[in-house]
């Protein structure tokens, strides 16, 4: 009934959606309330009002055009104000001719890889990673090629990563704050990665597209910061969207952003809107270009993320859960505490806890909550992850 290749694909389908199925089956028995739902990164918080603002504004408008086709990019005046957003923290600025408007950054990612890879052509992917990457990468006829990180950082192993880099490596895929650990890569880490990508650039006679997934990058705590990779590499995309800075994930808007020193801008530019129209997006949605236009300096409260984050990392800590500190993002990754993390995720569904197993980030042995919920739901969870912590020292 279906392809050999998408039934295999379901077979090793998202953790995260399997466990927030189950959560919904385990809700219909014990109550909404007696399930503790850490398995999906669902934006907790409403968009901020300015940006409801703006879409009443607009909706309500008698502007004609509104709703009407526009460049496969996008408007140019919106391009430009996510440009003028951009340039905020880089050396050398952008223009609306090195951005493109995308359906979210999954949109945005399928709308690289389509455009950059030839069959066979390599991608490298960080573990822990967002699982999605391998069916983008393979969507488009690539191969990808897992490289671990330090489990005591989560930082790239940089000697490990160079010795996946060959002449079939068209891309890296990097995503920080990270999901699912939370954790920045310094700007000493990307720098060397940079020094290794040029290397290995001259030795293999192409370039490496360093491609920075970043929708975490607006959620950030303890007055971190995030690098911006355009400072630090040559052949840098930036692929980003508003679901999770403005709680808008289920109206799929984004947008590919290319470093200016990309030697052909225009060429690949031509290929984003190429593969954009083919790949069945045509273009990113027209309302809500309009409505983040104006609302790119706005943002969820990240401080009420940051809340819970300190409350369950200080008791998960306290009752001898082993964990790297979230720099941003919304997920804590702690380590199981035995070596089937799969085993682990389905003990804590005995205590109504629904995890997701590191497995399904490609890092066996760790497990993702996902702390973007009711504060409340939160505290009424705390004495049942003590109950699994105790099941384990009392075996």
């Amino acid at each position: 009934m279906i392809s050999r290749e998408v039934e295999e694909n379901l077979k090793k389908s998202s953790w995260i959606r399997k466990m927030f199925v189950e959560g919904a089956e385990l809700k219909a028995i014990h109550g909404e309330n007696n399930v503790y739902d850490y398995s999906i990164g669902n934006p907790y918080f409403e968009p901020p009002k300015k940006v409801v603002a703006k879409l009443r504004e607009i909706v309500n408008s008698d502007e004609l055009g509104t709703h009407k086709y526009m460049d496969n990019a996008g408007f140019p005046d919106v391009r430009q104000k996510v440009a003028e957003d951009i340039n905020k923290d880089i050396i050398e600025p952008i223009s609306h001719e090195h951005v493109m408007m995308t359906v979210g950054a999954a949109g945005g990612m399928n709308v690289v890889m389509r455009t950059i890879l030839d069959p066979g052509q390599e991608v490298i992917i960080i573990a822990p990673y967002f699982a999605e990457y391998i069916f983008y990468i393979k969507n488009n006829n690539g191969v990808p090629v897992e490289v671990s990180t330090d489990p005591a950082t989560f930082e790239p192993d940089l000697e490990a990563l160079e010795a996946k880099i060959t002449d079939k490596t068209r891309a890296i895929i990097i995503n920080t704050p990270n999901n699912p650990t939370g954790v920045i890569y310094s700007e000493a880490s990307l720098k060397a990665l940079a020094a290794i990508v040029a290397k290995k650039e001259a030795e293999i006679g192409h370039e490496i597209f360093v491609i920075s997934d970043e929708p975490y990058k607006a959620i950030i705590y303890d007055n971190m910061k995030a690098p911006n990779v355009h400072n630090i590499f040559k052949n840098s995309l930036i692929v980003n969207s508003y679901s999770k800075s403005l709680g808008l994930a289920g109206e799929r808007i984004g947008y590919i952003a290319m470093n200016s020193k990309i030697e052909d801008t225009n060429m690949l530019m031509s290929g984003f809107s190429f593969a954009n129209r083919t790949l069945g997006f045509v273009n990113a949605p027209a309302l809500w270009q309009r409505v983040i236009a104006d609302s790119l300096d706005d943002s969820v409260d990240i401080k009420e993320y940051e809340k819970r984050r300190d409350v369950l990392y200080n008791h998960l800590k306290s009752i001898g859960f082993e964990m790297v500190k979230p720099d941003g993002a919304f997920y804590l990754f702690p380590k199981a505490m035995i070596e089937d993390d799969v085993a682990f995720v389905m003990e804590a569904k005995k205590y109504n806890l629904l995890l997701v197993p590191g497995s399904g980030f490609g890092y066996p042995g760790y497990f993702r909550i996902s702390y973007c919920v009711d504060m409340e739901m939160i505290e009424r969870s705390l004495p049942a992850f003590t109950k699994l912590a105790e099941s384990y020292k009392n075996k």
